[in-house]
């Protein structure tokens, strides 16, 4: 792993010498980097001096070509590097931000609980893992999935005040919490992360899928992105990051880092 941006002392190798934690010659992508560093690399902003305010923050893979899946899942496209940093997202967070479709497709499970990074999760005021919250107008859901039979903390599903208050019970009584985000029947995304913030859940992380995305963008809640880019073409229609009706006009966000391994870039923006 090596980062390309920002530049810093350690971004290139030395000739001679060396650099903090290399060897003199070394070079700084020669090593696998430690979770400790890739949890500072994608640290969440310092809290306001008024308070924590919600961060919410997309994770995402895509090849060359611009396709989120291959053959339905994103597991292809992905690396081992990638999935390292996966993690180390999810252990950052309070809350992991899921759509229905993708939990089907993807079958997710509850997030667990990491030893290297409960010290740092106990200084901050949170559980041993994040919570799961499923996105979900129908409620239409297996609530025999470890996600509701053996989660951790407790799974949470946001979901409109109009859903089908018999599906409401059923995940209740599979004990699941049930979130109110939405008058309707979908959820407004500015009412989820007001409602998860009210939990005391402001470190957000979406996972997706493209559908859930887009809707994030449309309603202009997504602070940042963190982008893998898979040095794969595939071409076929699979989908991109993001899905649905395009945004009137379109959201500049800024570069903040850029990593490299084996060809992949693991880029980090921030809303500009």
């Amino acid at each position: 792993m090596r980062r390309l941006f920002p530049v810093t002392d350690e971004t290139a190798p030395r000739a001679s010498g060396g650099s903090a934690g290399f060897p003199a010659g070394g070079d700084p992508g020669d090593r696998e980097w430690s979770l400790a560093e890739l949890a500072a690399a994608y640290a969440y902003p310092e809290p306001a001096p008024g308070g924590p305010v919600p961060w919410l923050r997309a994770n995402m893979v895509s090849t060359m070509d611009g396709a989120a899946q291959h053959d339905g899942r994103s597991q292809p496209i992905s690396t081992a590097t990638d999935m390292r940093i996966f993690g180390t997202l999810r252990a950052l967070a309070d809350v992991v931000v899921v759509g229905a479709e993708t939990v089907r497709q993807e079958g997710y499970r509850p997030a667990r609980a990491r030893e290297e990074f409960a010290e740092a999760r106990e200084a901050a005021g949170q559980g041993p893992a994040p919570a799961i919250a499923v996105v979900s107008a129908g409620l239409e859901l297996d609530y025999g999935l470890p996600l509701f039979t053996s989660p951790l903390v407790p799974t949470l599903i946001l979901t409109g005040a109009a859903a089908a208050p018999d599906r409401v019970a059923a995940a209740e009584k599979a004990g699941a919490r049930v979130v109110i985000a939405g008058d309707g029947v979908g959820v407004d995304p500015v009412r989820a992360v007001q409602a998860l913030a009210e939990l005391g859940h402001t470190r957000l992380l979406t996972e997706g899928g493209p559908r859930l995305l887009g809707q994030l963008v449309a309603a202009g809640v997504l602070d940042e992105l963190c982008l893998t880019i898979s040095p794969m073409l595939t071409a076929g229609d699979a989908q991109r990051i993001a899905g649905g009706p395009s945004v009137a006009v379109p959201k500049r966000f800024e570069l903040v880092s850029l990593l490299e391994e084996d060809g992949f870039l693991f880029s980090r923006y921030r809303r500009a």
